[in-house]
């Protein structure tokens, strides 16, 4: 029985067959995976989906925006002032800086208002740069995310099994 793999960044893996799906509710089923094509928000929610939309990023060289993303949603929860201030700095060079290693796409503007915002950081310094990167990941890599092989092939999978069920 052909098993689907789906392998999140962190290379966990999660190995799905028809007789797992249908044990487990928490497993990928068709309608889940069809429900990513809604909008970018569902495909967010969803574990699997997540992890398919982050390993089609990386496979494209651009994974930036995601890893942006999820790091200010983990950003947001932190308490300890000191712990904020700290991971801010690190967000800053990784992400914000010019010429930082996994610069995103913002501009000049908001790139500086975040260079003032991080001396003295608060849980929504990062809300306008996250806004913009949700924006273009919504016009840009979503889509061709819907587009590509590894989504359509994923469907035309779970489909198959779904008929052999």
């Amino acid at each position: 029985m052909p098993s689907l793999i789906v392998e999140p960044p962190n290379t966990q893996r999660f190995i799905m067959d028809r007789d797992d799906r249908n044990r487990n509710k928490n497993m990928l089923s068709l309608e889940d995976t069809q429900q990513w094509s809604q909008s970018l928000e569902k495909l967010l929610e969803s574990k699997y989906g997540l992890a398919t939309f982050r390993n089609f990023l990386k496979s494209e060289y651009s994974d930036e925006n995601i890893e942006f993303w999820l790091t200010c949603e983990d950003y947001k929860k932190i308490k300890s002032s000191f712990r904020m201030s700290s991971r801010a700095k690190k967000i800053y060079e990784q992400f914000i800086k010019a010429e930082s290693p996994k610069e995103i796409n913002i501009d000049y503007h908001t790139r500086e208002q975040i260079k003032r915002n991080v001396k003295t950081p608060t849980m929504h310094c990062f809300d306008d740069a996250q806004k913009i990167v949700y924006g273009l990941m919504e016009r840009d890599s979503y889509p061709r995310f819907l587009r590509s092989d590894i989504y359509r092939t994923l469907l035309e999978s779970l489909a198959a099994d779904a008929t052999k069920g």
